[in-house]
Order: structure tokens, then C-alpha cells, then sequence
């Protein structure tokens, strides 16, 4: 079967009260969809990685984007560009994460979307979650580099382990 991967992401409130647009409701929406189909070039992807995964108390989970991660068959994929990432700070069932996550800041980092000397996002609290994308630009997000730009690290505070969900979509070209 062929590759392919869709996105939505819609956020709509709802407030009574008057304002400039009128009343005695405003109820604002933005959303975004987007669908991909197999391939390397801008709307295009091949590679898919989820997990469920947790990280020790205080310490890090070092995910290498360039040939150490397997597909959901076994595969082992060498990520080339990063078109989406998207991490919930909670685990599908059960308990609840009671620690912040960071994304970043790894040796030999995946920098594409973050920027600076020793960049990071978070902290990521309990439920939280992060979703970022580029599906349109041959780049995606970001481009991997084997050995020198290639690790995503997830770090966790003190305090407890913290199980997490991840998706990333890619192209290995």
C-alpha cells in the first residue's frame, strides 16, 4: 500500500458577550489540514515513526533520526528531511504524567524547526502537547544530518518518569 498521511488541527472557541463582530456570540475558528501522499518532494512523504515512550526520571530519551529507529514493520529508517512532529506529554492509557518534558538541546541535535547555540521548546507540562509541520517545502521542518544533526532528544524533569507519545513523518530523501 502507498504512503499517506493526513493532518487536522482545529481550534474553535465559543464566548458569549458583545464585540466587534457582532454579538451576542463570537465563536472564531482556525484550522489546518493537509494531506501527503508518497514521495520526497513538497507535499510529499515516505517514512513514519510512532511510539510510545518513557523516559527515566531526570534524564534523557535521545532519539537518532538517522537509521537507528524502525516503522511499525520492522523497517529501520534514515530520515532525511522532517516534514511533522507532534509529542503529547501523557501516555495513551493510564496514569497521568506528573513531569515537564524539553524538547532539544542534544548533542549532535536535529535543529530544523529550533534555533540558537543550544535550543530547546518547553516545558512541555503533563497533557501538554507540541505539533509542528511544514508539508509544502522540500526542506519540511528540517533537514538530518547522520552523525552531526540527527539526535531529537526528549528530556524529563525531576520527579517521576514520564511515559510520552511521538509521531514524526519524514522523507528519506
Amino acid at each position: 500500500m502507498a504512503f499517506q498521511a493526513d493532518f487536522t488541527a482545529t481550534l474553535k472557541v465559543t464566548e458569549g458577550g458583545t464585540n466587534d463582530f457582532g454579538g451576542p456570540t463570537f465563536t472564531p475558528m482556525m484550522e489546518k489540514m493537509f494531506s501527503m501522499t508518497e514521495g520526497v518532494s513538497g507535499g510529499q512523504a515516505n517514512q513514519c515513526f510512532f511510539d510510545e515512550r518513557t523516559v527515566a526520571t531526570a534524564a534523557n530519551d535521545d532519539l537518532d533520526l538517522a537509521g537507528a529507529l524502525a516503522s511499525a514493520f520492522g523497517a529501520t529508517l534514515t530520515m532525511a528531511k522532517i516534514v511533522a512532529i507532534f509529542i503529547i506529554n501523557a501516555p495513551r492509557v493510564g496514569a497521568a504524567n506528573t513531569t515537564n518534558l524539553t524538547i532539544g538541546a542534544a548533542t549532535n541535535p536535529f535543529l530544523g524547526f529550533l534555533g540558537g547555540t543550544t535550543p530547546t521548546i518547553g516545558p512541555i507540562r503533563p497533557g501538554g502537547f507540541v505539533f509542528i509541520g511544514c508539508p509544502d517545502n522540500v526542506t519540511g521542518i528540517g533537514a538530518v544530518t547522520a552523525a552531526t544533526a540527527d539526535i531529537l532528544r526528549i528530556a524529563n524533569s525531576a520527579g517521576a518518569s514520564a511515559t510520552y507519545q511521538i509521531a514524526i513523518i519524514a522523507r528519506n530523501a
